[in-house]
């Protein structure tokens, strides 16, 4: 095998897959780490509930034979209100999604290593030179890019990222059959995302429910262990006991039954990015992270923080005597602000305000939503300072007074 490289990615999830797909097209010589075994990949890093829109699709030519269920909707639900937007979208099966992204690097000519687990940098006159591998072995870049998400054995060693554990969002999925996708009294939840906003379910978080075909779907929920899940959570209940009692108490879960082998676990990191680069490195997808913070969409911003990379990475090789240093991969920083998270602070705010609400502020929202223009959701979402203001109420003044606290135990007050 080679030891030397025009880019070593450590990482084979979708930031990583897309940057090597893109970086191999262009006629670099790439290598991906990943730590799983080929063989059952991706057995361990299966955990995405795998919800996308079509713009992502068209933008990284997914084929449809990694679709399980084309969508028309997305349903937001609260305790006893809906509300129903018509966007379509995709749930994909995410093992299959990552291995045709592996295989179509591939063909393009990336080179593949797995059962190779990055441990740490190689460091050669203060900057990083390749990484070890597997304990002693070794490989050598002129950039290195750390795509191995929260871990971030590379990023964390160059002082890049600072991930914290408040920050830290965990999930649970199950997918089931025998769901009753058009229940009476619930929204039609056919070819529809749904994501519920309930502390019952889900105390500072919320829970989701994504059709797959007839009487399937993916049923899952996260939240993060911060201020927001301890106002609402109960002190005996883990993430399971929370999924089991929403499968025991919703009337749609009455007959399903959980498929053998398809329940997946997972974490990630909601906050800002300190630092997305250094001489000769860049951090793409979960390791910056790279999640929306309001609804939790991960694979669309990790591939876009892996085309961000490869561009970045293509401006500086592809001119001889220019050197990968920071300054000249300064425009990862403006291609990720821009293209992967605009509007992040905005965004970020929306998502702690939004997590504080309580349960019959949630049962507004989705009436507001209902009598507000079409638009309005959409630009909030986005950020947009008028569109939050729109959805936010007189009654809502305590929840910016819980949240001004929060941050400032935080540290973190913007």
């Amino acid at each position: 095998m080679n030891d030397r490289y025009d880019v070593v990615i450590a990482g084979a999830g979708p930031a990583g897959a897309q940057c090597a797909r893109d970086l191999a097209a262009r006629g670099y010589d790439v290598v991906v780490l990943e730590t799983e075994a080929e063989d059952g990949f991706p057995r361990q890093s299966n955990k995405s509930t795998a919800g996308t829109f079509h713009s992502m699709m068209a933008a990284f030519g997914i084929p449809d034979d990694v679709v399980m269920q084309y969508t028309d909707s997305v349903v937001l639900e609260s305790p006893t209100e809906h509300f129903v937007r018509d966007q379509t979208g995709a749930v994909l099966e995410f093992a299959d999604f990552k291995r045709y992204l592996v295989r179509d690097s591939r063909e393009k000519g990336a080179e593949y290593r797995f059962d190779a687990r990055v441990t740490a940098p190689i460091m050669e006159n203060g900057e990083i030179a390749g990484v070890t591998y597997n304990g002693d072995e070794e490989v050598y870049g002129d950039i290195v890019i750390d795509a191995t998400g929260p871990n971030a054995p590379l990023a964390k060693e160059l002082g890049v990222v600072d991930l914290e554990r408040e920050n830290q969002a965990i999930g649970i999925e199950y997918e089931f059959e025998g769901i009753d996708i058009d229940r009476p009294g619930f929204a039609d939840l056919r070819d529809a995302m749904m994501l519920r906003l309930d502390h019952e379910i889900a105390p500072g978080g919320y829970s989701w429910i994504f059709h797959t075909g007839e009487d399937t779907a993916k049923v899952g929920l996260c939240y993060i262990q911060n201020g927001s899940h301890s106002q609402y959570s109960r002190d005996d209940f883990t993430i399971d006991d929370y999924m089991s009692h929403w499968l025991d108490t919703d009337p749609r879960f009455q007959d399903a039954t959980r498929i053998e082998g398809k329940q997946h676990r997972g974490s990630a990191h909601i906050q800002e990015p300190t630092q997305l680069h250094t001489d000769r490195f860049m951090a793409i997808g979960d390791t910056v992270p790279s999640l929306d913070p309001l609804w939790g969409e991960g694979i669309n911003k990790c591939m876009q923080s892996g085309r961000a990379a490869a561009a970045t990475a293509d401006s500086v090789l592809k001119h001889d005597g220019v050197e990968p240093t920071a300054e000249n991969l300064e425009v990862y920083d403006t291609l990720w602000h821009r293209d992967v998270a605009p509007n992040a602070k905005n965004r970020l705010l929306m998502t702690q305000l939004l997590y504080l609400a309580p349960n019959d502020r949630y049962d507004r929202l989705m009436r507001d939503l209902q009598r507000l223009d079409d638009d309005t959701l959409a630009k909030a979402n986005n950020g947009d300072p008028l569109a939050i203001a729109r959805l936010l109420e007189l009654e809502d003044a305590p929840l910016l007074v819980d949240l001004a606290k929060q941050r400032l135990d935080l540290g973190s007050l913007l």
